[in-house]
């Protein structure tokens, strides 16, 4: 897994952490790309929107697949 986490992220300017963080609050909890800036420049992490944008296109799919298989499923209790 760590070798396809390191190709996967090779030739970027960031971390894998920091990419993966931009992606998984853009796609966990719906902000804006200008809000996803701005809580990674909280952090101390410069990157514009459109960097966040690119990595989301980019990455996103994974992060998605991985955000439902963990997101317990509520259930509505049946009433009677």
């Amino acid at each position: 897994m760590s070798d396809f986490r390191n190709s996967l992220y090779r030739g970027h300017r960031f971390p894998a952490e920091v990419i993966g963080q931009a992606v998984w609050l853009y796609f966990r909890f719906p902000p804006s790309l200008r809000m996803v800036e701005d809580l990674l420049a909280a952090r101390g992490i410069v990157v514009s929107h459109e960097t966040v944008r690119r990595w989301a296109e980019k990455f996103g799919r994974d992060f998605t697949g991985k955000i439902r298989r963990r997101t317990p499923v509520r259930r509505q209790m049946a009433s009677g």
